[in-house]
């Protein structure tokens, strides 16, 4: 039995997913999320009347069974967490686990797919990241979107006599709670664990003899090749340390970040992302700022991959921040294809942040976000405000036009006579 607040580990995890890989039926879905926790779950189902956001029969008969746990608890009740290192490495150890074979769905149509039942077969969906500043509204539609995504999935696979098994999961939660009447040592060790995950290592450092000239993170470093290979970097960039800088260059005026793999994935014999950054002085701004030119793919020193580069720059004292990169529309900093080899490749990156000049003590700089201050409900607040101050203004100007009589009729005397000029 698992008490309230346990985190539940990689080799736990093991455990629990163990009958997925022993039943009959062979064929996993993992749906990965960026963030996820069950209180979007059993919040959103609720808060919104008859726009719940999990109408499909599976997600129906989980939120149906987790809400009758928590509506026949006779107390409050705090179910356990995944940590989150476990479910980071969780498409790896799937893979590692059987013979499976891999399949990456990027264009959320099955009806052409090629599924042989006779062997074990894994199908990833990467689905629609959430980005923290979303409203909880907002989070609805979205949800929305990615749970008919997932009912349109199943019921193909269905239609088709397909067996199998699903895993709806994320990286990271997307809400973490904090009980203040809970004892202090339990508060302070989940707090101690939350600060822990948030950082869990460091940014990867490219140094120019004892000074540090580039600096590099990411919480998640993840390339589709071809619309079928999935290959996750991060563990291999930040944590092993398996990427090779060695040819990274640095100066005052254009710095190179290059990361080397070596047999990233089966398939791929060698890997080179390149990350070029320039610093200029721009006269309208009376500074030098930093700027992400381009990204660079080369697989197997052969097949060259270019991409150019949305609103990623900076002041050139500062770092750039941003939370999510990528070749998606819907991210904030855009990486745009700018050949046709560039086509092949899907990049996401989330929580970037580099700063490739003026580093100083080994740390990043003060963080530029792509999120502007002006953000959309300042905008809308604006607005809203001088409307208003229009109306009150334009009000007090007619008041104050207003003018009373100066003479008035006296009932035992004459008539007044008022002429038309006045």
């Amino acid at each position: 039995v698992l008490h309230e607040g346990h985190i539940v580990s990689a080799q736990e995890l093991t455990t629990f997913l163990q009958p997925a890989f022993t039943q009959n039926s062979k064929n996993l879905i993992l749906f990965l999320q960026d963030t996820l926790s069950i209180d979007d779950f059993t919040y959103l189902s609720e808060s919104y009347g008859n726009k719940n956001p999990f109408q499909n029969q599976i997600n129906k008969l989980f939120i149906n069974s987790l809400q009758g746990i928590l509506q026949s608890s006779p107390s409050s009740l705090v179910l356990p967490a995944v940590d989150c290192k476990a479910t980071k490495n969780l498409l790896s150890f799937l893979q590692e686990s059987g013979d499976w074979k891999l399949t990456n769905i990027t264009n959320l149509d099955v009806s052409q797919l090629e599924v042989n039942t006779s062997k074990p077969n894994l199908l990833v969906v990467q689905l629609q990241p959430l980005p923290s500043q979303f409203t909880e509204f907002v989070k609805l539609y979205m949800f929305l979107f990615i749970d008919k995504i997932i009912g349109r999935l199943t019921m193909d696979l269905q239609e088709r006599g397909i067996h199998f098994s699903v895993i709806y999961t994320a990286v990271r939660p997307s809400r973490i709670s904090r009980r203040t009447d809970v004892m202090w040592e339990l508060r302070r060790q989940l707090m101690a664990t939350e600060e822990e995950d948030s950082s869990s290592y460091p940014p990867l450092a490219v140094t120019t003899g004892n000074d540090t000239c580039i600096l590099f993170y990411a919480s998640n470093f993840s390339l589709i090749a071809n619309n079928s290979v999935s290959i996750d970097l991060t563990n291999a960039t930040f944590v092993t340390r398996n990427a090779d800088t060695s040819s990274s260059e640095c100066s005052s005026i254009n710095t190179t970040l290059s990361l080397k793999y070596a047999n990233p994935v089966n398939g791929i014999s060698s890997l080179e992302i390149r990350f070029l950054m320039s610093n200029k002085f721009y006269g309208a701004s009376a500074r030098n700022w930093s700027t992400l030119d381009s990204v660079e793919i080369v697989q197997d020193g052969e097949k060259f991959a270019k991409f150019n580069v949305s609103v990623i720059s900076a002041p050139a004292e500062y770092s750039f921040h941003c939370q999510l990169v990528g070749t998606s529309n819907v991210y904030p900093a855009r990486l745009i294809p700018s050949n046709n080899e560039a086509k092949n490749w899907d990049v996401f990156i989330s929580r970037l942040q580099i700063q490739g000049f003026n580093i100083e003590n080994n740390q990043f700089s003060y963080a530029s976000d792509c999120t502007g201050f002006f953000t959309p409900g300042i905008w809308m607040g604006l607005v809203t405000s001088i409307i208003l101050l229009w109306i009150l203004t334009y009000g007090i100007h007619m008041i104050m036009q207003l003018t009373t009589n100066n003479r008035f009729d006296d009932p035992k005397g004459p008539a007044l006579s008022v002429p038309q000029t006045e």
